[in-house]
């Protein structure tokens, strides 16, 4: 028997996949938890409609996401912090002070795409990843500075 995943099954398959079960796991099993759906005809059009859709949304997204690291470029930011004279600084910077700058300069990245590579901890020269896609990284500069 074919039916339609409705969502990811370890072991079966994908959303949106069509795989053939055994009749008496699909009716009582999948079908009735929700998991699964009949394969006919026009459920298959439908999911073949749904993926078209979902290709154009991820298409979409990927292109605002190289626009935007186009536009952020070779940017360093400054971030100033409280530092001892040893230069190093009370607690550490964060994603969300790389976040807060990049909004100040014009760019709004949501602090959970910033990656910090190390957790700066001195003063100095650091670099941080944008994980703007799952394909799209952009590499940018900080320089934590005493305020």
């Amino acid at each position: 028997m074919e039916v339609i995943l409705k969502t990811d099954v370890a072991g079966l398959g994908y959303k949106n996949d069509v795989i053939k079960v055994k009749p008496g796991y699909a009716n009582n099993y999948l079908i009735p938890s929700g998991i699964a759906s009949l394969a006919t005809d026009s459920n298959k059009r439908m999911v073949a409609e749904n993926i078209r859709q979902m290709a154009h949304k991820a298409a979409k997204l990927k292109q605002d996401a190289d626009a935007l690291a186009q536009n952020i470029g070779d940017l360093t930011l400054t971030i100033g912090t409280k530092a001892g004279e040893t230069g190093r600084i009370f607690g550490a910077v964060t994603a969300i002070q790389v976040a807060d700058a990049l909004k100040a300069k014009g760019f709004d990245v949501d602090r959970r795409k910033v990656v910090l590579k190390e957790s700066p901890k001195q003063l100095g020269d650091y670099s941080v990843i944008l994980d703007l896609h799952k394909e799209v990284k952009h590499e940018i500069k900080i320089s934590v500075v005493a305020e």
